[in-house]
């Protein structure tokens, strides 16, 4: 118990000192996991959008097999890049692998399916409303979509608070691609799991209360977002 204190003790000072490592760490975890999630967003809000419009053969299947791979395990995503990039690989020639670039890769596979799924699910209730309107306009398909995705943003927006969520505690897949490297291609996840097998645990209780202040951050800005988008509205 004594030396779970003094290690919050550490990590707290570590933390107000503005550690070096520390700091890199988090702007990393940051950079990589925004970068992948605005890039997600840009993929799911519109396929979210399509699904809500479209009636099409397989429809229900398509959607069945999104929220299916809501639960894809990290792990696999991370082999399949891993596999995707490697010098034997496809893409191997690009020299991706043990990059950032990797890891935003892994983890925009990883919340892409997350993002599609919370998106459909506001925005068919959204298009339940504004169906016979737009149909009666004689809207095409991308007007409908582009209205949904615009009187839908706040349903976007918690579909990419979800996506956030799901990227930034992400430790399988982003050790597979990005190797843990040192001032390069680490982050608060994988360096909380070496800190932790190395005893280092002031440093990893840092890195833990961070990403725990990172997601409450994050909840809070996108709240306070939504409120004072909704109370301009009155």
């Amino acid at each position: 118990m004594n030396e779970i204190f003094q290690g919050l003790l550490e990590a707290v000072g570590l933390i107000l000192s503005f550690d070096r490592d520390l700091v890199d760490i988090t702007l990393r975890s940051l950079q990589v996991s925004l970068t992948a999630v605005a890039i997600a967003t840009a993929i799911g809000a519109p396929v979210g959008s399509w699904l809500a419009v479209t009636r099409f053969r397989g429809r229900r299947q398509t959607i069945a097999i999104v929220n299916a791979l809501m639960g894809l395990p990290p792990v696999v995503v991370g082999l399949f890049v891993y596999v995707m990039l490697s010098r034997s690989g496809p893409l191997g020639v690009l020299g991706l692998l043990f990059t950032p670039t990797a890891m935003i890769i892994a983890q925009v596979i990883i919340a892409t399916p997350l993002i599609i799924s919370i998106s459909h699910q506001g925005l068919r209730e959204l298009w339940a409303q504004y169906h016979d309107l737009l149909i009666s306009l004689n809207t095409t398909r991308w007007q409908r979509m582009r209205t949904l995705i615009w009187d839908g943003r706040r349903a976007l927006l918690t579909a990419a608070l979800a996506g956030f969520g799901r990227a930034v505690g992400e430790v399988g897949a982003i050790m597979i691609v990005g190797g843990n490297i040192d001032q390069a291609t680490r982050v608060l996840t994988t360096a909380i799991a070496l800190e932790t097998s190395k005893g280092n645990f002031s440093l990893a209780i840092g890195l833990g209360l961070v990403l725990i202040a990172l997601a409450i951050a994050v909840n809070m800005a996108i709240h306070n977002m939504l409120r004072t988008e909704r109370a301009s509205l009155w």
